[in-house]
């Protein structure tokens, strides 16, 4: 009888990258096998040739690549296939679903004339759809993604849309010709977790509904446990395990994987020891804070803040949770001037910035470090990352140049735990963990009484994110700062926190000790928020599921 072959097969597996130094081999000899239907998880760290693997399926590696192997989809060797015939594997036969839709979706289209270009681009000939079918089908795809009236946002430009429309548009574009595999590389990435759960259901639903098969490259092991038939676990390019899902969680083989699910973060086991505040003057004091950012060509303003209230106590780490939109990240550029409060009070060390003007901002701001969620867009590219740590001392005159700073740098990376010679490398040199090592570094460079970290840890996977959170909470520690920690991950603000606020479209729900508020919620929202969360079990996570 003869042998039905796999929906894909990947045999042998090899990819290196020329470079100036060499070839840098970024898969060596991986092999893998998905049956129609079936959802097979890839993990692993940065760099360890997952995204490589899925891109090499649909020829989109960059033309330093060399593969070699061979990758069978439907039967046909599509691993040395030439443009034009891959043309007509690509949207049809498998479909990508890429990272950051922000940059998958052009922003001088509207979202319908993308999905209709990607119709007529890899629709066979003598199939083409005409305007007005293409038009109907675009919006009968969105629909189906959960886009609200269809109809009239089909006309609609991407900055039109939110974090989570705009990745229900990329799968939209992926799903149009009914593929038989779905490449979803990292769908859910910095998504907040209701907006995250949504994705997971709607990529689900998917292969329920099409017969799809789903390879999901992700570095969250919440989602793999909600969503993966089986699991793949790569590192330094090689798959080094692969198991179905609930054996590999509950008895995983190699020292590598039993390492990744032990870095993960889990709700209620935090072993922070509980804060006690002492009569000291409260670092932050926000009443009835409002910020409303004024409406153009005659429309009313936004407002984003809506009668705040909080305080920060000086050695405090204070999580701030919510949604996309919530106002989390606008308080915190509110403090230091970079967002204008519009009405009542709120006091940064004992400064009030309601009604302050930028250049009144300065004697705080040399007491407040900022670590930004993508320390590569926030680092200068042209600036070594010791001449970067230095830039606030000699912004505030601390040190008369660059050689008087370095000793004072070399201690901060030495205090993040990087090499000294870090100093004289460029930040494109560092992996994203080293980078935001760096960007701590950066932030404590005038020994702040606060830090405002915004997302630290949203892009970093859970091994690397596990190194910056301890070392987060040494520094906290050794530094004794105060801290609004701004974040989406709620195992994340259990491990750090010891107070937490929820925000909900620009007002406060409900705020208290974080182990109370996270494992006995009393505001339906923050309910909703909690139980939205993934969990890192299998079991688990389908039984509460099924609730």
């Amino acid at each position: 009888m003869k042998k039905e072959p796999k929906l894909l097969e990947i045999q042998d597996l090899q990819v290196g990258f020329a470079t100036d130094g060499g070839t840098v081999n970024a898969v060596n000899g991986v092999s893998l096998e998905l049956n129609p239907g079936e959802i097979l998880a890839v993990v692993g760290e940065s760099g360890s040739g997952k995204s490589v693997t899925a891109r090499s399926i649909l020829g989109l590696l960059p033309s330093t690549a060399v593969a070699k192997g061979a990758i069978y989809l439907n039967g046909q060797e599509v691993l040395h296939l030439k443009a034009d015939a891959l043309r007509g594997v690509r949207g049809k036969a498998a479909a990508m679903v890429f990272q950051e839709p922000s940059a998958a979706l052009n922003p001088v289209y509207t979202v319908g004339w993308q999905i209709i270009e990607g119709l007529r681009a890899h629709t066979p000939k003598g199939e083409k759809f005409d305007k007005k079918a293409a038009r109907a089908k675009a919006i009968e795809i969105l629909g189906k993604v959960g886009i609200p009236e269809p109809e009239v946002r089909v006309d609609h430009y991407p900055h039109q849309f939110s974090g989570g429309q705009k990745q229900r548009v990329v799968i939209a574009s992926a799903l149009v010709l009914e593929p038989s595999l779905i490449l979803a590389d990292e769908p859910t990435t910095a998504l907040d977790v209701t907006v995250q759960a949504e994705i997971l259901d709607l990529l689900r639903a998917s292969r329920d509904n099409t017969g799809a098969a789903i390879l999901l490259i992700t570095h969250n092991m919440g989602v793999v446990a909600e969503l993966a038939d089986r699991v793949a676990v790569m590192y330094q390019g090689k798959v080094i395990e692969q198991a179905e899902v609930f054996k590999l969680f509950k008895t995983p083989k190699h020292e590598y994987t039993k390492r990744l699910l032990a870095a993960v973060p889990r709700i209620g086991e935090s072993t922070r020891p509980l804060f006690l505040p002492t009569s000291e003057t409260p670092t932050v004091v926000a009443k009835n804070l409002e910020l409303v950012y004024p409406g153009r060509l005659g429309r009313q303003g936004f407002k984003a803040v809506d009668g705040v209230s909080f305080e920060i106590r000086p050695r405090e780490v204070v999580g701030l949770v919510g949604e996309s939109g919530s106002g989390k990240t606008t308080i915190g550029r509110a403090m230091v001037g970079l967002a204008k409060a519009t009405g009542g009070s709120m006091s940064v060390l004992g400064f009030n910035v309601v009604g302050a003007r930028a250049g009144q901002f300065k004697a705080v701001s040399e007491q407040v470090g900022f670590v930004f969620q993508d320390p590569a867009s926030s680092f200068n590219p042209l600036l070594s990352i010791g001449e970067a740590i230095a830039e606030p001392m000699l912004v505030h005159k601390k040190v008369a140049d660059l050689a008087q700073a370095r000793p004072k740098v070399e201690e901060l990376l030495a205090a993040v735990q990087l090499p000294i010679d870090y100093f004289d490398r460029y930040p494109h040199e560092l992996s994203g963990g080293q980078r935001q090592r760096a960007s701590l570094a950066r932030a404590l460079a005038l020994k702040p009484k606060l830090v405002i970290a915004d997302e630290p840890t949203s892009a970093l996977d859970v091994s690397v994110q596990a190194k910056v959170l301890e070392l987060f909470a040494r520094l906290q520690k050794e530094f004794g700062f105060a801290c609004l920690f701004i974040t989406h991950d709620l195992a994340v603000v259990d491990q750090i926190a010891d107070r937490v606020l929820v925000m909900h479209r620009g007002k406060l729900v409900e705020q208290g000790r974080t182990r109370d508020v996270l494992i006995k919620p009393q505001m339906p929202y923050t309910q909703r928020l909690v139980s939205s969360s993934p969990i890192a079990d299998p079991a688990l996570q389908r039984a509460r599921n099924t609730k």
